[in-house]
């Protein structure tokens, strides 16, 4: 005995498969479309870098977090993830990110982090936007020496010295009352106590990038001093780091002082950070400070007072041991990331020339 299917049962079956097909296809662009506007409109991403991408997210009680999530299953990222998850376990300090939590139990792994609310360092320097108010020179002292607090704490306080190895405007954020944080540890380094170095492949930001490393390949922690020197000058002038159309300035302090020092700060205090700043640019490591000097000085400045200055007479710092200084090289141009590789044609914010 033989099952017969009339052709109308068929044709009813596959009528019922395109229906169920247009119905999936249906829901899912609506989807799509939900995740298109949710981007488009904002949505929780705060940022996307190249390891991450930093989602906003909120925990059973409340709190508001930011989640960094690995962009690929690449062992690169992945290393420096976990990385990050060994560094910053080793870390308690008011100004670095506290890490908050992580998942490894998914297919990349999610960071969680406290919610810092008012963007980067970066933004406030370099972003004309009303959302980002003007930085006064108050402002601008104090996130200096908060910076140099949490970089002297990973030099000399923390269990085992950390280099931080990519200190840049970027990785500075501000919290709600503009308190400095330092972030991104993926490819920071542990040191033994009496280790003076590491030697690894060259990393780190155009423009913030110690030549002396990139020549030796051997990091030290005066090469984070050279790039928080880099921030510093950002935070006198305003200019982001690297020149590629600007000429050289005429020697005077005044000509590239950023709008907002100019109106409020004083010349003794702009004369020593921009010295200080110049010491931390040093071509030789060895001639730089290092970060608990740093702080010192900075603390230092803070608690004096002075008389509003006559910029018109206002020379250029000029440091004994290097001589006069003769160009500056001022930005124009947004950092590159790099990996292994440099360009020692590269001018730093600053660049000095001895007579």
């Amino acid at each position: 005995m033989y099952a017969v299917i009339s052709p109308s049962f068929g044709v009813l079956f596959l009528l019922l498969v395109i229906w169920r097909l247009y119905k999936a296809i249906k829901k899912r662009n609506k989807i799509k479309l939900k995740q298109k506007f949710f981007k488009r409109n904002g949505g929780l991403i705060l940022g996307k870098g190249g390891q991450g991408t930093v989602y906003k997210g909120m925990l059973i009680d409340g709190r508001i977090v930011e989640i960094k999530k690995c962009n690929t299953v690449d062992e690169g990222n992945l290393e420096q993830f976990i990385n990050e998850i060994i560094i910053l376990s080793q870390i308690n300090h008011r100004n670095v990110v506290k890490l908050l939590g992580c998942c490894l139990e998914t297919e990349v792994p999610l960071l969680v982090y406290e919610f810092i609310t008012n963007g980067t360092l970066f933004q406030y320097l370099h972003e004309e936007n009303e959302d980002f108010p003007l930085l006064t020179w108050d402002m601008r002292l104090r996130i200096a020496t908060e910076i140099t607090g949490a970089l002297s704490y990973l030099h000399s306080a923390a269990s085992l010295p950390i280099y931080h190895r990519d200190i840049k405007s970027t990785n500075i954020l501000l919290d709600d009352k503009y308190r400095a944080k330092v972030v991104d540890f993926g490819t920071s380094r542990s040191v033994a106590i009496d280790q003076t170095h590491v030697t690894t492949l060259v990393y780190g930001t155009f423009g913030y990038l110690d030549q002396e490393y990139f020549q030796t390949s051997q990091f030290t922690d005066k090469s984070d001093v050279y790039s928080f020197g880099v921030v510093h000058i950002e935070l006198l002038t305003g200019e982001k780091p690297v020149s590629l159309t600007r000429s050289a300035e005429k020697n005077r302090l005044f000509d590239i002082l950023d709008t907002q020092v100019r109106k409020v700060c004083n010349k003794d205090e702009v004369m020593a950070i921009a010295n200080l700043a110049k010491r931390c640019l040093h071509l030789n490591g060895k001639k730089r400070p290092n970060m608990l000097e740093i702080m010192m000085e900075l603390e230092g400045v803070q608690k004096v007072s002075y008389v509003q200055p006559n910029f018109d007479e206002l020379e250029y710092v000029r440091n004994e041991e290097m001589g006069p200084c003769n160009d500056v090289s001022i930005s124009a141009s947004s950092c590159l990331e790099l990996g292994s590789t440099s360009s020692l044609d590269a001018l730093p914010l600053l660049s000095f020339k001895s007579v």
